[in-house]
Order: structure tokens, then C-alpha cells, then sequence
């Protein structure tokens, strides 16, 4: 998840109280009867479901790059005889399941995509890969948990095609490239390709599909729970580029120059007053962050130029396009009281906020908490990002997370996702494929 959450923060008291309050209690369509199906054909599925797992993850592969992955997953929807579209949007594999009664379409997603980053979590398939990431060679992992979708939808697709005769519709599973962030450098003007779900949507993967389902795997919720919200889940999510135009000069003589990495500096620390002073932060939270800045080559010389690379996470599209103004305003501002220039842009990534709509929510909770067997909880939300939002901006899209924290582990001190030690408790994976599973059964067997 790029953005993708680093952790799902959430006390135990409040989680206790959620779970009290979860039951199965409401009407549903999926039975106990239609749960059990799906069930036993889990379980059979389980020991290829890790497996699959391993494997991805000992050989992961950056935003663009997933071809190996890719084709595990093809070569695996052809031998359960589904039409198979590869390349779509990039690397993207979709799988299409056509039921034996007539009725509707329904989604299901997994990305597949890692991250630069080293492993240091002494599994004894760690992955050791390497690759290239904007001109260096980089470490890769699975730190994010997307083997774990991946081998999830794979395990649930196999069983939704064993009951292919019984299903009244057609099941789409994408495999999504790119989660994680623009495969490619932007151009001078800062734009780059569509990547990832937008430019899956752009290819025309949710052509006749009437809702999508996906999830998010966690070491910090409780082990087989599913968390959940309706409406904002996760932030939207826009990066920020600040380019910081001075004069350069000796460090001996300030006065002869204009120096940006002071004015960068002011920059950083004025920012932060966007949200804790210049938006209505009673509405919903905003997070401002910059996490880099590049200048200067020696300790005694002024630079010419400094650059910063942050983001913007909101919950509502409003805050946004009022919090991109005052970012503007502020950096130009504060860098031309220095004697600077800024320039500010946005992107490449720019994605939507993660929103689960109340119709849909509710009408899919019922199933959901069966197939977790009640372990269903609201949750906070959650200002990482995900690009499922994408998906959302077209049909209606239902989102949540899977509580994985490694055996033994607290899961309020699990190492998050994006962490070098990050790992999940195998043991749900399982879970993860039957809650997709019964999901899209129950969406299809609905009347509406």
C-alpha cells in the first residue's frame, strides 16, 4: 500500500468494545449451508495458499516490473479454465469466471507489486532480490504483505471456479500492478503514465462489473479480524515537490547570497501551520509531511537550489483542493521573504480517498462477519493511502483490512507494514481467501 498504510494504530479496549457489538445477527444472503461450500474448498487450498505465498514473497518485484508474478497467476487462471487478459494496464493479470446461471459481475482484487526496501525479518525465504528503482540498486520485499493478497485471491479463485456450475454471474479477478507508486521518473512538466488501478480502470477492467471487493492484510489488528468503516477509510494521498531557488555563494558570507536551505527550512516548519491553523481540522484530519530534502555538496558552500519531496493525506476532496492552495501559498510566500523563489507541484501519485459506500457496507457486512465468523470491527481511520480507490471512482468498492500479526506477536507492537521486520501469521491467509470468496457469492446472489 503506498502509501499503502504503515499499520492500522488502534487501542485493545476500543477493539474489545468493537468486537462486542459484531455479530451475524442481520439478514444475509450467504448461509452457514453456502459458507460451509466455500469452507472445504479453503481448506484443501490452504497448504498452496502458503506456498504461493513463499514464493512470491522469496521473489518479489517492484511497481511495473511484477512479470514473474504475473505469470504464476495466468498460468494458474488458465489451468482453472477462466478467459485470462495479460498486460493489462502494465503487468496486470484478469481472470474472468463466468458462473453457470446467468446474473451479475463482481470484482475482486489483489495487488502484487513490493517494495524498495531490505528484508530483515530471517524468514527462511526471505527475499534476497534486487532491482532497479530511479537508476539504483535497491533491495526488494514483500514488506507490505501484497504476496499475501495475491496468494489469497489465487486461493479464491480456485474455489469460486469449483463452483462455477452453482454461480449466478461472472467473477473478475484483478491482479493490480503498481499499488505502490509510478513505475517511472515524470517528465519536465511532471507528469507520467497512468499506472496501477487507474490505468487498469483506463483499460476497461470494470467494464459491466457492478462492485469490486479487496482487502488489506495487517500485523496490527487481532489475528482473523476484519476491520472495516463505512464512508473515508484511507487518505487520499498527493505527493509534493518544492523546488527552493536561491544564490549561491561562501559560507563565510551569507549576506552575498540567498540561501535556500534556510528558506527551505522555514518552508518545512511554515507548512505545518496548513493544517494546524489554516483548515478546519474539525471536519476531518490532514497530515502534511516532507520526507526529503536534497542541497548543497560541501559544508562551507551556499547552494544554488534545494529540493523537498513530501505528502499530503486527506479525508475529504474539498480540504484537499483547499490544502494544495495554501501549500502553494505558503512555500511561495515564505521563500520570497528570504529573498527565494518556490515552485510547487504536484504528483505523479495522486490518489483518491479510500471510500467504502454506506449502501454497499451495509449490505456486505452480514456476510463478511460470517465468514469471519463475527470478527468484524469498525476501525479508525487510516491516513496511509491505496490506490483501490481508483476502482471506487468508477463502481461502488468495498474495502477492509485483515488483522495477521506473526504468532506471539502483540499486535500493538507488531512491526507495521512498510517495516524491514515486517510479517504476517500464515494461518489467516486462509481467512483472507474465504472472506473474498464469500463476498462476491454474496454479492451475486443478492437481488440488488
Amino acid at each position: 500500500m503506498h502509501s499503502s498504510p504503515t499499520s492500522v494504530a488502534l487501542a485493545a479496549g476500543l477493539l474489545t468494545a468493537a468486537l462486542s457489538l459484531a455479530s451475524t445477527a442481520q439478514a444475509q444472503v450467504l448461509d452457514a449451508a453456502g459458507l460451509q461450500k466455500i469452507d472445504a474448498a479453503i481448506q484443501q487450498l490452504t497448504p498452496k495458499i502458503v506456498t504461493w505465498r513463499r514464493d512470491i514473497h522469496e521473489h518479489p518485484e517492484l511497481s511495473g516490473q511484477e512479470v514473474r508474478t504475473a505469470q504464476l497467476v495466468a498460468d494458474h487462471l488458465r489451468r482453472l479454465g477462466m478467459d485470462v487478459q495479460t498486460g493489462v494496464g502494465g503487468t496486470g493479470v484478469v481472470g474472468t469466471l463466468k458462473g453457470g446461471l446467468p446474473g451479475k459481475v463482481v470484482a475482486l482484487r489483489a495487488d502484487m507489486d513490493a517494495l524498495p526496501m531490505p528484508e530483515n525479518t530471517g524468514l527462511p525465504f526471505a527475499s534476497k532480490a534486487k532491482s532497479s528503482y530511479l537508476g539504483k540498486e535497491v533491495p526488494v520485499t514483500h514488506s507490505c504483505g501484497h504476496d499475501a493478497h495475491v496468494a489469497m485471491l489465487m486461493g479464491a479463485a480456485e474455489a469460486l471456479a469449483g463452483m462455477k456450475a452453482t454461480l449466478p454471474g461472472t467473477v473478475k479477478f484483478i491482479f493490480q500492478p503498481a499499488e505502490e507508486g509510478a513505475p517511472v521518473e515524470p517528465d519536465a512538466s511532471g507528469k507520467v503514465p497512468s499506472f496501477g488501478a487507474k490505468a487498469m480502470v483506463e483499460a476497461g477492467v470494470l467494464k459491466d462489473v457492478q462492485a469490486i471487493y479487496g482487502l488489506h492484510i495487517t500485523a496490527n489488528l487481532p489475528a482473523g479480524t476484519a476491520g472495516y468503516r463505512s464512508g473515508p477509510l484511507m487518505a487520499g494521498s498527493d505527493n509534493i515537490h518544492i523546488h527552493v531557488e536561491g544564490k549561491g555563494g561562501h559560507g563565510s558570507s551569507p549576506w552575498s547570497a540567498v540561501d535556500p536551505i534556510v528558506a527551505a527550512s522555514q518552508v518545512v516548519l511554515g507548512l505545518q501551520t496548513v493544517v494546524s491553523r489554516q483548515l478546519n481540522i474539525s471536519k476531518e484530519p490532514a497530515v502534511i509531511t516532507i520526507g526529503q530534502i536534497q542541497g548543497g555538496t560541501r559544508y562551507n558552500i551556499i547552494p544554488d537550489n534545494v529540493e523537498m519531496m513530501g505528502t499530503l493525506r486527506t479525508f475529504d476532496e474539498d480540504m484537499r483542493q483547499e490544502a494544495l492552495k495554501r501549500i502553494t501559498t505558503t512555500a511561495e510566500s515564505i521563500a520570497a521573504a528570504s529573498g527565494a523563489k518556490a515552485k510547487v507541484r504536484f504528483g505523479p501519485v495522486a490518489y483518491p480517498v479510500t471510500t467504502n459506500p454506506a449502501a454497499l457496507t451495509e449490505a456486505s457486512l452480514p456476510a463478511l462477519k460470517l465468514a469471519m465468523g463475527g470478527k468484524a470491527v469498525v476501525i479508525p481511520k487510516v491516513s496511509g493511502s491505496e490506490d483501490f480507490s481508483e476502482f471506487q471512482k468508477v463502481v461502488p468498492g468495498f474495502f477492509y483490512f485483515l488483522g495477521a500479526p506473526p504468532k506471539g506477536k502483540d499486535f500493538t507492537k507488531a512491526p507495521p507494514n512498510h517495516s524491514p521486520q515486517f510479517d504476517i501469521d500464515e494461518d489467516q491467509l486462509p481467512v483472507g481467501a474465504r472472506s473474498l470468496a464469500a463476498l462476491a457469492v454474496d454479492f451475486l446472489h443478492r437481488s440488488k
